[in-house]
């Protein structure tokens, strides 16, 4: 027979053993009828050898302590729900029809061994809410009931608590995980084994960028000790110290039920939830059994205990598997081979740094574009795939920064030689990261980072922005500029908590963050004459840190090079200098500010030079001037299109705003 069957004749058993007891204590003098169930000396029916685990009603009272009278006064309650004839006996025994419930004071009458104590709230019965009492004149004689979690687990339903489902999910274990993430579990696992022995488990510390990745391997951990892991978001944690209690001591007893883990999610507790976070220690101090904690860094625990574990992505070499396997388990062997997928995987790995879900994504998502094209070869491939990794690296930037479009190229600037050579270099040093940094194994030797840190320096208007947008293009990245009104804050602490959100939102490398006028964040570190200015310090500091820890390419314009902090300075890979244009290359900028669909009527670029203005200027021009053509063409003007005068008419306006006055040239002879 199975096991549910020994159990169903188990508890069956010891409900008609306590039925029989109710009905002596109902009908005294009567003889006994039916033939008492064959029990032990403490009331427990026999179990076979053979029948594997031990029956729930036992394992229940190893668990929770019980001894036999409160065994009895749980199996009073359960057969209210289990037995029909447990309501009429009740009403019996207690000698009153209205009351067809079990009470603690007809189980101090009618069974053996009762004592008070089963009654105490810190007594297993109530503690643990085996048994809930309900409203009566006194307590005893409040009618009892059993909590429904419990007598379903009596008759072997081992289902997760109806009140912890609001609470907690699931965690699936993963079928394989990379071998660095293997390691790992087995280390979490071993912590956990060691640990088991003492009275109170350490919490286990899982930090890292990747939430999936920590869930994954916290599965594992728990699957190789037996256990079963329950996700519980920290955001949804109640906010009263009570239903946190209530909440606790619920999980507390679903852990003894089953073998079961809690695995703490703290990835979206946003910084300034005071009250959720008290919620977060208070749980952690109060749960008994194996909790593990999944953030993007240390978080306190109060007096418990902590073991650290850093979760890292994985490695490169594992990540190319990942890519590749993603891909043969969904393409033919022939197209795996024609599209040069062990090439481009090698290529994506060289710039982004993905967690196995958000590979596993990207790769449906490209392989969907792929479906559209008529006969997809190499380069539409790896563009499909390319374009799907950035996405996933786009989304966790997307309300920390503003995202820009970029579509200009190289034709776009005007630039010396020396500039575009080493923009030119900027975009070799993050084409070839890769290779340099793992391959040839510059990243061993202690290297800081392997990202790309550049400054751009000039005066407003001169390109700076503009060259960002074309090296993103051309590298084929989203370019983010940084609000830094929403980066650096007046309270203590949090530029630095703005600062890590950022940069560890660029980490996954699908991204090229652009810190516009960088001197106001990044300026030099002010002599300390009070605590803000320690703080002001502290914070640059922290920003020290990151750039040469991060992995990505990061673009700061500055007007004012100098005032930037010399130890910043030194941490910078290429210093780009933007000057003024000259005539030259404002005849050039002139040639290229009117698209080609624009058109326009005696223009002379070598005229227009000679208004000494930046290339941003130039291009507030133009687009004024070609509003002002198309009103004139709205009124009949023929043929439509910029004349000099609607130049000259927006060169005036935008001098106005600038407040600056407008120069008499004698280019602009003739153009009035």
């Amino acid at each position: 027979m199975s096991w549910e069957t020994h159990n169903q004749a188990f508890l069956g058993a010891s409900l008609r053993r306590l039925r029989l007891l109710l009905e002596r204590h109902a009908e005294p003098s009567l003889p006994q009828v039916e033939e008492p169930p064959a029990v032990d000396a403490e009331g427990w029916p026999p179990w076979p050898e053979d029948a594997g685990a031990p029956p729930a009603l036992r394992a229940l009272c190893e668990t929770f302590g019980l001894g036999p009278f409160e065994r009895d006064v749980l199996l009073l309650c359960a057969g209210m729900e289990l037995d029909a004839r447990f309501p009429s006996l009740c009403a019996r025994a207690q000698g009153e029809a209205q009351r067809p419930w079990p009470t603690f004071s007809l189980a101090l009458a009618a069974l053996p061994g009762a004592h008070w104590d089963a009654l105490a709230p810190h007594g297993a019965l109530r503690y643990w809410n085996l048994v809930t009492p309900g409203t009566g004149p006194t307590l005893a004689q409040a009618p009892l009931r059993a909590d429904e979690r419990i007598w379903q687990y009596l008759v072997g339903i081992d289902a997760l608590d109806e009140r912890l489902v609001r609470y907690v999910q699931d965690v699936s274990v993963s079928d394989t995980l990379v071998p660095s993430h293997e390691a790992l579990a087995r280390q979490v696992a071993a912590t956990l084994a060691a640990a088991s022995r003492e009275r109170e488990l350490p919490v286990l510390q899982l930090c890292g960028k990747s939430r999936l990745d920590q869930a994954a391997i916290a599965a594992r951990a728990a699957e190789l000790l037996e256990y079963e892991v329950q996700r519980l978001p920290a955001e949804g944690l109640p906010s009263s110290r009570e239903e946190v209690e209530r909440l606790a001591r619920l999980w507390n007893r679903e852990a003894r039920l089953g073998t079961q883990a809690l695995l703490l999610d703290c990835h979206d507790l946003e910084s300034g939830d005071t009250e959720r976070a008290a919620a977060v220690a208070r749980l952690v101090a109060t749960v008994q059994g194996p909790v593990m904690l999944a953030a993007p860094e240390r978080r306190p625990t109060g007096a418990r205990r902590t073991a650290l574990f850093d979760i890292p992505l994985p490695r490169p070499l594992e990540q190319r598997e990942l890519w590749l396997d993603a891909l043969t388990r969904r393409l033919p062997a022939e197209s795996v081979k024609d599209w040069e997928l062990p090439e481009a995987s090698r290529t994506l790995v060289g710039q982004f740094d993905l967690d196995r879900t958000s590979i596993e994504s990207a790769v449906t998502q490209a392989l969907g574009q792929l479906l559209l094209a008529e006969k997809p070869g190499p380069s539409q491939a790896r563009e499909a795939l390319w374009n799907s990794a950035r996405a996933q690296s786009r989304s966790r930037l997307e309300t920390l920064a503003q995202r820009l479009e970029v579509r200009a190229t190289w034709e776009d600037l005007r630039l010396s030689d020396a500039q575009f050579q080493q923009l030119s270099e900027v975009e070799m040093h993050v084409r070839r990261r890769l290779l340099v940094h793992e391959d040839w194994g510059f990243s061993s030797g202690g290297w800081r980072g392997t990202g790309t840190t550049v400054l751009f320096s000039g005066p407003s208007g001169t390109g700076k922005t503009l060259a960002a947008e074309v090296l993103a293009h051309r590298l084929g990245l989203d370019l983010y500029r940084i609000d830094l009104s929403g980066v650096v804050s007046k309270y203590i602490g949090e530029t630095e908590k703005n600062l890590r959100k950022v940069f560890d939102a660029a980490e996954s490398g699908g991204a090229v963050l652009l810190f516009d006028e960088a001197d106001a964040l990044f300026g030099k570190r002010s002599e300390v004459k009070d605590s803000h200015d320690r703080y002001a310090n502290l914070e640059v500091s922290y920003l020290l840190q990151r750039m040469e820890s991060f992995h990505g390419l990061a673009i700061l314009t500055t007007n004012l090079k100098a005032g930037l902090d010399a130890a910043f300075v030194r941490r910078l890979r290429f210093i780009v200098d933007f000057s003024f244009p000259d005539r030259k290359q404002r005849e050039a900028l002139w040639r290229r500010a009117f698209p080609a669909g624009t058109p326009t009527h005696g223009m002379d670029p070598a005229r227009l030079a000679a208004l000494n203005v930046s290339g941003a200027v130039i291009r507030s021009i133009a687009l004024h001037a070609a509003f002002l053509a198309a009103e004139d063409a709205s009124r009949g003007e023929t043929p439509p299109g910029v004349r000099p005068r609607h130049v000259l008419a927006a060169a005036r306006r935008e001098f106005e705003k600038l407040q600056q006055p407008f120069p008499h040239l004698k280019e602009f002879e003739g153009w009035e």
